[in-house]
């Protein structure tokens, strides 16, 4: 931060006391960033366990897996919402409400006894909590100095990486220690704590009650149908041959016709439930395409990995979390890190750098083979924790920090949409890549293990000698000859996803230079 001596004339006439961070505040931000912190850790501490919920509430793995869409479908029906909510209500009780609904939503999930109860109060715990994410992020840009956000802008991006990066960790402990009900019983103390510390402590702004009577119904109807339709596509989509499927098909169908009548209602009404003419700020358009980008790499590789070490290493849950839980210490020392060199150096270089490094980490994943373990993802691990940090908490200052106080609350909103539709997006394609390229390489192998194959007649018939006496040891042993070709096959699809993701994020790198240099941001402003 710049000190009298090199402060600009501008804030040299500013008292010291505009740029200190009132105690009352901070501590009221950090239990806003706490609450933020349990509603995107609840996506994929849940996520960890579905096998555990499914066992336990007797479902059908489509059954279950709703419990899971359901949340996904509905936060990002919120998340966009909340923009004129905190304006309306105010941050204080629409944050209140968040919590408190939140809590009540995940007791109720913890009682749940079949799985229609369980998806309802999946939906509504979705719902109501997505509402703390944008709040946190407009009140990081809105009440603090701009000289601080090298402070806040690591700790809401900590939170917003480290959250589903240890999700798989927490999950899978609390399963095995306790009992899948506890992942939603965890949630109530805290979350009691919260709305309370909200109520007493936020007063960033007032409430605008008056906009609620111009609230635009039909605006929202038609955001639910495009964003909720959109997501249930990329979720089910996959698994379903896309199309080929009469829902996904339909679906698809609502979310083209909702979305051409969202974007007529929102540039055509007079308040609309959305804002979008923050993109008409270039480095907020462009940040919001690298934070779609960044969430297809946040959330792609937390899916990933721990596919790859159940389906290929065999893992459980708890396992899994051990070996994933590098890449969160490597975000938790780097945020600090990347405070300071906010200060120091063009945050544009520091994205850049962030991207780089990040296509390292998946590059060094390429040649991924079924014997990889901690010690050979603990390097890829680390860079992508460092990458992954470095890219995305100057994006959130670029994007949010440099906007006119009065749009980062309709802002943040879209900005966080982007993130989770980039989620959405990558693990789409990820699936695809990984059923496409397992196809295509045991089609390859099953052309090279021919009994014209020296080595694969030579295997088979040693595997036969080891199965003699128990049963017919041809068949067996080709069943296990075949079960082998086809592991082999499904970890080179994995080096091929890793692959596709290192050109694209190096490719990524380069549309930094499209961003305007942030000289407005106070970060910057130690020159």
């Amino acid at each position: 931060m710049a000190n009298a001596t090199t402060a600009p004339p501008a804030m040299m006439s500013a008292p010291p006391a505009a740029e200190r961070i009132a105690p009352r505040r901070l501590i009221a931000f950090l239990i806003m960033v706490f609450g933020m912190f349990m509603s995107i850790l609840d996506i994929q501490i849940v996520s960890a366990s579905l096998t555990d919920i499914q066992a336990g509430l007797s479902a059908s793995s489509t059954e279950v897996s709703w419990v899971q869409t359901a949340y996904l479908i509905a936060e990002v029906i919120a998340i966009p919402l909340s923009g004129f909510l905190s304006r309306a209500l105010g941050t204080r009780l629409l944050f209140a409400i968040s919590a408190s609904g939140f809590t009540f939503s995940s007791l109720l999930c913890g009682f749940s006894s079949s799985s229609e109860e369980m998806i309802l109060w999946r939906a509504i715990q979705g719902f109501l909590g997505a509402g703390m994410i944008p709040t946190v992020f407009a009140s990081a840009y809105t009440v603090f100095p701009r000289s601080k956000f090298y402070i806040v802008g690591p700790i809401i991006g900590l939170v917003a990486t480290l959250a589903p990066t240890v999700g798989p960790t927490v999950g899978g402990y609390i399963t095995d220690v306790m009992s899948w009900h506890w992942l939603f019983f965890i949630n109530v103390i805290p979350g009691v704590i919260i709305t309370v510390g909200v109520l007493a402590l936020v007063d960033f702004d007032q409430p605008h009650f008056e906009l609620l009577d111009r609230f635009d119904w039909w605006g929202l109807l038609f955001m639910a149908g495009f964003l909720g339709s959109l997501e249930y596509v990329l979720e089910e989509g996959p698994q379903y041959e896309w199309l080929q499927d009469t829902s996904v098909a339909i679906f698809a169908w609502v979310c083209a016709i909702s979305a051409v009548a969202f974007f007529w209602r929102v540039f055509s009404a007079g308040e609309p439930i959305v804002d979008l003419r923050a993109f008409t700020n270039r480095n907020f358009a462009i940040g919001c395409v690298l934070q779609f980008c960044i969430g297809i790499g946040l959330y792609g590789l937390t899916y990933i990995y721990p596919r790859y070490l159940a389906e290929v290493r065999g893992y459980s849950a708890m396992m899994i979390g051990e070996t994933m839980f590098v890449s969160g210490i490597t975000m938790f020392f780097m945020a600090p890190v990347v405070g300071r060199l906010m200060q120091r150096y063009d945050m544009r270089y520091i994205i850049a750098g962030g991207l780089i490094i990040f296509a390292l980490g998946a590059y060094q994943m390429t040649w991924i083979t079924r014997d990889y373990d901690f010690y050979e993802l603990l390097l890829p691990q680390i860079l992508r924790g460092i990458g992954m940090m470095c890219a995305m908490v100057p994006t959130n200052n670029i994007a949010l920090g440099t906007l006119a106080p009065d749009r980062v609350k309709n802002a943040s909103g879209l900005f966080n949409l982007m993130r989770n539709l980039g989620g959405a997006v990558g693990l789409a394609i990820i699936n695809e890549v990984l059923n496409d390229r397992t196809d295509l390489h045991i089609t390859r192998l099953q052309e090279r293990v021919t009994w014209g194959n020296a080595l694969a007649t030579e295997t088979l018939n040693m595997m036969t000698q080891k199965f003699q006496g128990m049963g017919d040891a041809a068949l067996i042993a080709l069943k296990q000859f075949a079960q082998i070709v086809h592991r082999q096959a499904v970890v080179m699809s994995y080096g091929d996803a890793f692959f596709m993701l290192t050109l694209f994020y190096i490719g990524l790198s380069l549309l930094v230079m499209l961003l305007k240099k942030p000289n407005m941001m106070a970060v910057g402003d130690a020159h």
